[in-house]
């Protein structure tokens, strides 16, 4: 069954023949996070797809995984194109290396997964936690629940994880 949901009114809708998505997006909707492993090299990939990206192969098995890793990079919104994010501006979208498969398969690779700076309840996070945070900075996963079987994977500080002394962030106007 398609989901359909509605996330701070933007409409959110997961097709039935997205069978990767829909998958993946029900692990979440658990607040699990699990990703495809390949059954031919045993490389696990994101974003979820059809086939490897190393191999080709289409054969895959849905792992759990850790959901912590450092900020690879980020954008900070500042003018929301959707009308219901303007009042939680400024906003950070971050990617994430996890800290799963990192360096392989190789040195300069990781698996990197896309998800807002959310507090820990899972909210968009305020704009002191927004200052806080660069390249360099340790997360973890939390989820937002959107709808029934539905909760998007979001990302909030580690706060068992030993910081940087600063974190590099791009200058400030």
């Amino acid at each position: 069954m398609a989901i359909k949901a509605d996330y701070l009114g933007m409409p959110l809708s997961l097709d039935d023949l997205d069978v990767e998505n829909v998958a993946y997006f029900r692990h979440c909707a658990a607040h699990e996070f699990h990703l495809q492993q390949c059954s031919a090299c045993s490389l696990l990939r994101y974003p979820p797809t059809t086939a490897c990206p190393w191999c080709m192969s289409p054969d895959a098995r849905w792992v759990p995984v850790e959901g912590r890793g450092t900020v690879h990079s980020y954008s900070e919104v500042h003018h929301a194109i959707q009308p219901a994010f303007k009042a939680h501006t400024p906003y950070l979208i971050l990617l994430v290396d996890l800290d799963t498969q990192k360096g392989t398969p190789s040195e300069h690779e990781a698996l990197r997964v896309v998800g807002n700076l959310a507090a820990p309840d899972g909210k968009l996070a305020p704009p002191e936690a927004v200052l806080a945070v660069g390249i360099g900075t340790r997360v973890r996963m939390v989820f937002t629940d959107v709808a029934p079987g539905l909760a998007l994977p979001q990302w909030t500080l580690d706060e068992r994880a030993a910081q940087p002394e600063k974190p590099w962030r791009y200058p400030q106007e």
